[in-house]
């Protein structure tokens, strides 16, 4: 197999840092030639955060994509600079005011969707999180959620969470924890 070749490239929607939208004309192996649009996003953070009680800290906010309130775990961008374990750390205490003494544990690092995007993003586990005074960004309406982790993990295995990046999250937070489907 042969990757495409990139024949033209150039940036027709450029909202960054939160996205920028790239129209490449590509040929593939065959020889067809087509357009492709690339959504360029900074990379992505999140993070299951547990008090020290062992429940998990969540957040309830409207999402305008999709036109209605998403109930998921805490995350958003890495900036400048950031490694994306700081990232969490600073996402987790503007979000829902929690940090813990404990160095987030690393979960993994998964492409949102590399058919059209360019990111990653990184899920992080808190654990003995201690409650703080949130610091939403401006744009981030938020009411925190504390829920037990076992009741949590039955409204995904229910079909009850949506956010694909909470659910990945949460199984990999539960393998860590549990050592369940653990290698």
């Amino acid at each position: 197999m042969d990757k495409w070749q990139v024949l033209d490239s150039r940036v027709v929607v450029d909202n960054w840092p939160y996205t920028r939208t790239r129209r490449d004309v590509v040929r593939l192996p065959n020889g067809d030639e087509f357009p492709v649009f690339v959504q360029e996003y900074t990379d992505w953070v999140n993070a299951v955060v547990l008090t020290v009680e062992g429940q998990i800290v969540l957040v309830r906010q409207y999402r305008h994509a999709i036109g209605d309130f998403v109930l998921e775990i805490p995350g958003g961008m890495v900036e400048d600079g950031e490694t994306a374990a700081g990232a969490a750390v600073r996402e987790v205490a503007e979000e829902t005011g929690y940090t813990s003494l404990r160095e987030p544990i690393f979960l993994g690092r998964f492409w949102p969707n590399p058919a059209v995007a360019t990111n990653h993003v990184s899920s992080f586990l808190f654990v003995q999180a201690a409650a703080g005074s949130p610091r939403p960004d401006r744009t981030e309406d938020l009411e925190q959620v504390l829920m037990d982790f076992d009741a949590y993990g039955a409204l995904v295995r229910e079909g009850r969470v949506g956010h694909m990046f909470s659910v990945l999250a949460y199984y990999r937070a539960y393998e860590h924890l549990t050592g369940v489907g653990a290698s």
